[in-house]
This record gives structure tokens, C-alpha cells and sequence, in this order.
């Protein structure tokens, strides 16, 4: 191999790499040295400027270090303001909240309004001067010389609030409080504050000052449904905003800060306890003199008497939530902002389920330790028929039928049998209700003891935990309890229910928190033979001149088979058992079939019924805010008695449709009722309208009437002079007779609220 190459070629080779490395070894040596003499270079022309001792320490360092933590913060900034900024990607932006929409009940009658309309016809000349000095004074006194965030007002207030323990002035100009109304919610969150002051600085850049001040005046919640200082002062003072004086002025000022708290038609002394305030911060500010307030002080304004005016405000709310998503869906050149809107309720059950609640509240309240209830009764088709969010709308505008994310117990159970049925089981399965335990978790039923043998039906008209929790073992396979569960959850989609419903040992016995109208609609699927529906409370939409725009039959979402006929059938026929045999037996009604499931959550926190007719479906719910217990309250006591007398209301006049699987309902005899009070006896009441009168009254009146035609005879026989003293005593013997005929018969007791 060696001979084959020869000597002159190995020889050259040779060379030519001894050359280039030595060419390498040049470069990279004169390189080093260039870039040290550069170097050189560079630290000598920095050395002119370099500052030793206390000059580096005092200026130089710190410069840097600000430049740093400066540009890292403009960094941070822009990470935190394009969150901000993408609320204003909508080229519509300012007229996106100048929706304007009257609502009708389904049989076309006024019910309220709400939204607003951008009204031009009151320029920002035209409002009173007091009127706009005590928004300036009371809301934000530097207005005209920040530039959206007043800097020396929010140190101002942290200070203030600081010194008095609690929250007492507000750091927002008026400026972000518009930003807010705009865009954002009234979350308190540390994100939306950041997103109120960048977008407040926008605003600024887009808008003046006077466009802003009229922005804020015109689109501010005032209370009462009502948005704007000219709403306001028609709705409180039967008036223009042009025309308030200085007293209505100071009281419309105070209501900014927190328009449901000081409204007057709700709460005049505290109404009037505000305005006082805004009369002092005119003075503070600068703007008045006290003798100029002295007549607003000794003359206080005084508002329309609107207690009698009723209105279903969380429905409203509801609706209007309903009408703005719709109003997106709409083509971008449809520019209308004015609607009527026809909704599916109905004011009369509307009442009935407002008196029923707070009927229930005000006698069983503080014995169940319950202050809070909601509720939704809603058409077989969706529609909305009434809405309870909760005891006051005054007092709290929280909805929770709609917003409320609460357990719902027992009431989870039908979606987990429903899946067993589509899963080859029946009604007349047999599950041992026994021990199980998922891991570290063991079930136990309400009573701490077990049944053996039960089939499905008997065991969700006992509310038995630990055979849905076997059920989704058995669904599982080889998956297990996880892919059992899965299942569950998929079937629960089907029928509606969109809450996030996150994967526990425990959700088949209704660990996961649902909200009150997803639940009610969700079990309309059963009576509408297996159909699952959409919740709405929009039926019709037409322009303010009239034109149709959208109607539900027409353009909203069709009704989908979410499970098969037979097994909604099934469902229904199992369910009715725990409204004449179980749980719900207080929630029977007279005449009409009815099915249904309670529901009641550790600690006693939740009480539920959810229940349905041929008619209609609708969910109750029992509980407190703060997710404190209830004094053993269960599905089956206020939520079922609830039920029961609002489906009697519902029910009137209307033809009373059969459910597949149930069969028409039965006539029942007056039973016996548990008290729901510790320690009462049981009480004899009928279920539904009960009898005019009773065998027993009628043998008493009969006896009565009796008794008075003897003491006519005595009278007519022993003549005028002794009328009088036989008359008393036979009158007296009447009523004794009808007290010794009825052994119940004793004074009433005050009650017990």
C-alpha cells in the first residue's frame, strides 16, 4: 500500500497542511492580539469618564440600577396592557353598551327595561351646574387636571382608608369608573384594576374631557334599574336631569358610589344620609359655600314612592345578558340598538315563586339556619317562565339561579342512572348496597347503614349513596371507576349541563357544583321523551318601530335527542316513585303527575328539589352565601314544600299533560305532614287545592246554625224586654258548643318568624 502512493504526493501533502496550520496559528494569534488592543483602546476611552468615590455611589449606580428595573418594568407594563387593550379590538366599542331594550311578558305586557340609550339631546350645557360640581366633588375633584389616574387622590384615599380601618373613599377618577362601565365587570380583582388604569389612559387619548364627564353621566347604574343621571332623575324625581335642584342633585351624586345601598325609593334615610355627604364635599372642594347648601341641608329632596312597583329584576338581568350575546350573533351592518324583546314569563307564577320564597324564609329561615334561596320553572321547550336569584334584589343583585355554582347532591343522581340504563341495566336491576370504597374514599348513606339487595328504583327513592358510586365502577370495566365516571359526565353534557365538572371519586353523589338553571332545564330531557332543550328567556325580538328581527321558534336552537325515548320513560317512571313513596313525598301534587329528585350536601349546605310535570320542570334551591351550614335542612322539606306551591300556580288553567312512563296523576286524600319544625306535631293537610270544606266542619256548622235558630225561638217567645239577656248566653253556649265540637280547637299562637 505504501508504493502505491508515491513519495512526491506524500511530500506535498505534507506541506500543505504543515502550511495551513500554520496560516490558522497566524490568524487566530493576530486576531487575539487586535481584539486586546482594542480592548486597550476601549478602556482608555472609558476611563475619561469614569467617577470614583461617592460620585458612583450616590449618582452612577443608582442610574443604572433605575434604567434596569425601568426597562424590565416597560416590559412588564406592555405584558399587562394588551390584556387591557384587546377589550377595546371592537371597532363599536363606544356604542357597544348603548343597547336599549324594553322587555314584555309573554302575553305582550310591559314588564321593564333595561340597557341605555347614548341621548344626545342633553348636551353636557344643559345639566345643572350643582348637579355636575357635586359629581366632580364627590367622584373625582382633580377630573380636569389628571390624565385618568389621579396619582395624589389615590394616595389620598389609601391614606384615609388606612386611618379609618376599612374602606371609606375610593382611589378611581371618573375616568376609570367609565372604563369599567365599559368594558369590564365589577370584579375585584387586582387584573381588573390593571386593566381599568391602562384602559383609562386610553380613553384619554381618544376621548376629552367633557366627552368622558358626558360618557359618565349618561351610562352610570343609578339604581333602580334605571342608567344615567337623566333615568335617574325621571325614575326618582319624575323629572329631567335639567331640572333637579340642589338637593336632588346632591342625592343623585351620592349614588355613584353605590347606587343599590343609597337608592331612595329603597332606603330614603340613607339616601338622604349620602346626599348630606355630597352637600359636605361641595363645601370641602371649594365649590360651594355652606350657606349655599344650607337650604339643600334643611329641605332634602324626596323621591317618588315606588315601593309598590314590582319588577322582576333578576329575570330582567337575565334577559338582558340573553338579549346582548343574541345582539352579537347579528349581522355587522345592522346598526339598530333599540329592541322590544317578548319573553317566556309568566308574571302571575313570576309572584306566586317570589311570595313562596320569602314566605318560606321569613317562618322556616331561622329555624333551618337558611337565609338564601333560587329558583328557575321553565316551559318543557327552555323558556323561562319564572326566576328567584335570590331573597333581595335590593339588597344583593347576585343571581344565583344563573351565576351561583353550588353541589347539587342527590339531585346529580338521575344523570348517573340514566347512564346505567343506556348501559344495560333497567329499573329492576339489582345493586347490593354495601361497603365500596374508591381509594381512600368510602361513601356513606344519609342513614349510616345499608340496605343489602335493592333494586335501581328503590334505590333512587331512597336517596342511597353507594349505588351510583357502584354503578360507575360497574360502567367502567376494565377502565375503571375514572372511565365510569367519564361516561357519567358525557351523559350530563347531553342533557345541558355546560359547569365544568371536574373528575372526583365523589361526583356521581353530586360532588360538582352545577348552577340552578342548567339543572332545572337539564331535567326537562325526561318528560320531552328524551329531547334535551336550551334554557332562554328571549321568545321574540322586534325594533322599536316593530320590525321582527329574531324569534325563538324560528332562529333559536332546535331541541336534540340527547337519550333515547325508552329511557327517559324509564327515568320518569323511577323518579315519580320518589315523589309518591320517597324523599319528595311533600312535593305531590293533586291530579297531576310529577317526578323529580332531592338533593342535600355535606354539612347540610344545599338543600335541592328538581322535579317536572307533563307541564313543566323547575329547580329549587335552599343554602346560605357563605357556605355556612344549614340546621338540617333537606331536599325534601322547604325545597320540595316550595316546589309544590309554586307547580300549583303554574298549573292553573292549564291543560295538564301525561309523562311517558308516569301515566295521569291520581287524586289524593288529605296526609298526614311531617313538621318541619323540631319538636311539632304532624299536622293533617291536603297535597294540592284542598276540599271547600270537610265533613266534619259541616257537622259543626250545622250545629252552630242549630243553636242560633233556639236562641231565635227564646228570643221571639219571651218578647223584646229579655231579648237582650237571653240572646248573650245562648250566643255564649253557641260557641262553646263549637269549641267542645272541635277538640283541636284552641286560640291561635303568634308564630315564629
Amino acid at each position: 500500500m505504501r508504493q502505491i502512493v508515491p513519495k512526491e504526493l506524500k511530500k506535498w501533502f505534507r506541506n500543505f497542511f504543515l502550511d495551513l496550520d500554520a496560516r490558522i496559528d497566524s490568524s487566530l494569534f493576530n486576531s487575539a492580539v487586535g481584539l486586546r488592543e482594542l480592548y486597550e483602546r476601549f478602556s482608555t476611552f472609558m476611563d475619561r469618564f469614569y467617577v470614583g468615590r461617592w460620585k458612583r455611589w450616590v449618582i452612577i449606580e443608582p442610574l443604572s440600577e433605575g434604567t434596569t428595573i425601568g426597562l424590565v418594568g416597560m416590559i412588564l407594563m406592555l405584558a399587562l396592557a394588551i390584556p387591557a387593550f384587546r377589550e377595546t379590538s371592537d371597532e363599536d366599542w363606544l356604542k357597544k353598551s348603548d343597547l336599549a331594550v324594553t322587555f314584555l311578558d309573554r302575553y305582550g305586557n310591559p314588564i321593564g327595561s333595561r340597557g341605555i340609550k347614548h341621548n344626545d339631546s342633553i348636551p353636557l350645557e344643559d345639566f345643572p351646574d350643582h348637579l355636575i360640581k357635586a359629581t366632580l366633588a364627590t367622584e373625582d375633584r382633580r377630573f380636569y387636571d389628571h390624565f385618568g389616574i389621579d396619582f395624589p387622590g389615590l394616595a389620598r384615599a389609601l391614606v384615609t382608608n388606612a386611618q379609618a380601618g376599612g374602606v371609606r373613599q375610593g382611589g378611581s377618577s371618573i375616568t376609570q369608573q367609565l372604563a369599567k362601565n365599559l368594558f369590564l365587570n365589577n370584579e375585584r380583582t387586582i387584573e381588573r384594576k390593571v386593566k381599568e388604569a391602562f384602559l383609562a389612559i386610553w380613553l384619554e387619548t381618544r376621548l376629552t374631557k367633557n366627552e368622558i364627564l358626558k360618557l359618565y353621566l349618561d351610562r352610570a347604574y343609578m339604581g333602580g334599574g334605571t342608567f344615567g343621571v337623566d333615568g335617574a332623575a325621571h325614575f326618582y324625581f319624575n323629572k329631567s336631569a335639567r331640572d333637579v335642584n340642589l338637593a336632588e342633585a346632591a342625592m343623585l351624586a351620592g349614588l355613584f358610589k353605590a347606587p343599590t345601598r343609597y337608592a331612595p325609593h329603597i332606603n330614603l334615610p340613607a339616601a338622604r344620609a349620602r346626599a348630606n355627604v355630597v352637600l359636605d364635599n361641595l363645601v370641602d372642594a371649594g365649590f360651594m359655600t355652606e350657606g349655599q347648601v344650607f337650604g339643600a341641608r334643611r329641605n332634602p329632596a324626596v323621591a317618588v314612592d315606588r315601593r309598590e312597583e314590582v319588577s322582576p329584576n333578576y329575570y330582567l338581568d337575565y334577559a338582558f345578558d340573553e338579549m346582548r350575546k343574541l345582539v352579537q350573533t347579528f349581522p355587522k351592518s345592522y346598526t339598530e340598538r333599540v329592541f322590544v324583546v317578548r319573553t317566556a314569563i309568566d308574571m302571575n307564577v313570576q309572584k306566586a315563586a317570589e311570595d313562596t320564597v320569602e314566605n318560606k324564609l321569613r317562618q322556616y329561615g331561622r329555624d333551618y339556619h337558611a337565609t338564601q334561596s333560587a329558583l328557575v320553572l321553565a316551559d318543557l321547550d327552555g323558556g323561562v317562565r319564572a326566576m328567584v336569584g335570590g331573597r333581595d334584589y335590593g339588597s344583593s343583585q347576585f343571581n344565583r339561579a344563573t351565576d351561583a355554582m353550588r353541589q347539587p347532591g342527590s339531585s346529580f343522581k338521575p344523570y348517573v342512572y340514566t347512564t346505567a340504563l343506556m348501559n344495560g341495566f333497567t329499573p329492576k336491576s339489582i345493586i347490593v348496597d354495601g361497603p365500596v370504597c374508591i381509594g381512600n374514599w368510602c361513601p356513606q348513606n344519609y342513614g349510616h347503614s345499608y340496605s343489602g339487595a335493592v333494586t335501581l328504583t328503590q334505590a333512587i327513592t331512597r336517596s342511597i349513596n353507594v349505588v351510583p358510586v357502584k354503578l360507575s365502577i360497574a360502567m367502567g370495566g376494565k377502565g375503571g371507576p375514572k372511565a365510569g365516571r367519564a361516561m357519567i359526565v358525557a351523559t350530563a353534557r347531553k342533557f345541558g349541563i355546560k359547569a365544568p365538572l371536574p373528575d372526583t371519586p365523589s361526583l356521581p353523589i353530586g360532588s360538582d357544583e352545577v348552577s340552578v338553571i342548567e339543572h332545572a332545564v337539564a331535567y326537562a330531557t325526561f318528560p320531552n321523551k328524551g329531547k334535551a332543550v336550551t334554557p332562554h328567556a328571549v321568545l321574540e325580538v322586534r325594533t322599536g318601530a316593530g320590525d321582527l328581527v329574531w324569534r325563538w321558534d324560528r332562529d333559536g336552537p332546535k331541541p336534540t335527542q340527547a337519550i333515547p325515548a325508552s329511557t327517559a320513560a324509564d327515568m320518569a317512571g323511577m323518579m315519580s316513585h320518589v315523589v309518591e313513596e320517597g324523599t319528595a313525598r311533600r312535593a305531590q301534587l293533586d291530579g297531576i303527575p310529577a317526578a323529580g329528585k332531592t338533593g342535600t350536601t355535606n354539612s347540610y349546605r344545599d338543600a335541592w328539589f328538581v322535579g317536572y310535570t307533563g307541564n313543566f320542570t323547575m329547580a329549587v334551591w335552599y343554602g346560605n352565601d357563605d357556605y355556612s351550614p344549614t340546621n338540617r335542612m333537606t331536599g325534601g322539606s322547604l325545597p320540595a314544600q316550595t316546589w309544590h306551591d309554586v307547580m300549583v300556580v303554574a298549573h292553573q288553567g292549564v291543560e295538564i299533560k301525561d309523562i311517558a312512563g308516569i301515566g295521569a296523576g291520581v287524586r289524593r286524600p288529605q296526609a298526614a305532614i311531617i313538621p318541619t319544625t323540631p319538636g311539632a306535631r304532624p299536622v293533617s293537610a291536603s297535597i294540592g287545592p284542598p276540599p271547600i270544606l270537610t265533613r266534619k266542619g259541616a257537622n259543626i256548622l250545622v250545629r252552630v246554625e242549630k243553636l242560633f235558630e233556639d236562641a231565635s225561638k227564646a228570643e221571639a217567645a219571651t218578647g223584646k224586654s229579655s231579648s237582650n239577656e237571653t240572646t248573650k248566653p245562648a250566643l255564649s253556649n253557641a260557641v262553646e258548643s263549637f269549641a267542645s265540637a272541635t277538640p283541636d280547637f284552641a286560640a291561635p299562637s303568634p308564630r315564629k318568624n
